[in-house]
């Protein structure tokens, strides 16, 4: 059957019609345990109590302003992200390019305002995934994501993720700012130590350059803290670019930075029209309720470390189709010993869904609020899928 919809996308041949908890239902009653959250977007799962009911109560009152205007739940946002985070400042838009795009100005306007206009190069690393605009393609460390969008921005210098001795014979006199997401999502769930993240730090001060985190697919709970880089002591950023988990499904995208890093962006120097409005903001506002509140980070912790154990158990005894597991908190990984894509097929014929990663890698991103119930249900599918497989490669 054909459609209008661009094909952008090898759809899979599923159509759901609602959601609950962890779980989606097709419009033919068939029932999928969701560890694909929409890519780590539904970080409260699906029709989450209080994101409904806040979301509902916005929505009969007001959905949209100008930023012209002062937009209360906006200035309670950025207090509440900024509180919890090293940032000063937080400008809102809808998505994770976005966000990465407001960075990379920002880094741009910083020198240009100090007068060292020469400086407007990034470093990025390979492999690395920051956004389907022109400038974030060009960031990113992908050659099958940037194909065909020659000529890219020149603007960016990519190193090996995770090697300091490349990154810093990188660094110029044009030299900006380093980006790095702190778990590369995209690029296979490569994590980078925390020994990495600080001495990013260090080396940025050492060099006068801004450090810039992505943790659009990282952040908002996904490692057990609010923020991924929070693991490591003294590796906070200038800038972070969020999103995918801030609204719980409503399109949400922030960047934070300090004070200093932030001093360029006056009124003019950027803007967006829909971001920031009053309907997204009472969205990610009742995101933030639930994941600030008592106790559910170290939730998140314990059951990420509880699916961990598993999943390693899991390894050891399907060495033919899992070769390795890696990740942090609910951004787990499965490097796969057979084809990743035939992996993601089998789960979703034992009702689990998943999704791929570059370097042969099967994503598991469920939604955060997943307890032991839902670790059961996906370790008995992934169990299946593995026998499935196995016999298959033996075959």
């Amino acid at each position: 059957m054909s459609s209008a919809v661009m094909p952008t996308y090898a759809r899979f041949d599923l159509e759901f019609d609602r959601g609950e908890g962890c779980h989606l239902f097709t419009v033919d009653g068939r029932r999928f345990l969701d560890f694909n959250s929409g890519i780590a977007v539904s970080a409260l799962g699906h029709a989450h109590p209080h994101l409904v009911k806040v979301v509902q109560e916005q929505a009969a009152k007001l959905w949209h302003v100008s930023n012209l205007y002062r937009i209360p739940d906006q200035e309670r946002l950025a207090e509440r992200l900024v509180a919890n985070s090293f940032a000063d400042y937080a400008f809102f838009c809808n998505s994770g390019a976005e966000a990465l795009e407001a960075g990379i100005k920002m880094a741009r306007k910083h020198f240009y305002e100090k007068g060292e206009t020469e400086k407007y190069r990034v470093i990025t690393c390979n492999d690395s995934f920051h956004g389907r605009t022109l400038a974030t393609i060009s960031a990113g460390g992908s050659a099958k994501v940037r194909k065909g969008f020659d000529p890219l921005v020149d603007a960016f210098d990519h190193v090996p993720f995770g090697n300091m001795n490349e990154l810093r014979n990188a660094i110029t006199p044009q030299t900006a700012a380093i980006l790095v997401e702190p778990i590369q999502g995209e690029g296979g769930i490569h994590v980078g130590t925390l020994d990495y993240l600080r001495a990013l730090r260090e080396t940025a001060d050492e060099y006068g350059l801004l450090l810039h985190y992505d943790e659009v697919q990282c952040g908002i709970g996904r490692t057990g803290k609010l923020f991924a880089y929070e693991w490591a002591e003294k590796a906070a950023p200038d800038i972070i670019s969020l999103a995918k988990g801030l609204g719980g499904g409503f399109p949400v995208g922030a960047c934070l930075a300090t004070r200093e890093a932030a001093s360029g962006f006056t009124p003019g120097a950027h803007g967006t029209t829909f971001g920031g409005n009053p309907l997204a903001m009472a969205a990610a506002n009742a995101v933030l309720d639930v994941i600030l509140g008592e106790g559910f980070l170290d939730h998140v912790d314990r059951t990420g470390r509880d699916l961990w154990n598993r999943l390693v158990d899991l390894q050891k005894r399907y060495p033919e189709v899992i070769a390795e597991v890696r990740g942090a908190g609910l951004m787990i990984g499965l490097k796969c010993a057979v084809d990743s894509g035939r992996f993601v097929a089998t789960l979703m014929d034992n009702n689990m869904l998943t999704v791929g990663a570059a370097d042969n890698v099967v994503r598991l991103l469920p939604p955060l609020i997943i307890g032991e119930a839902e670790v059961a249900e996906a370790m008995a599918a992934l169990e299946a899928a593995c026998q499935s497989l196995k016999a298959e490669a033996a075959a």
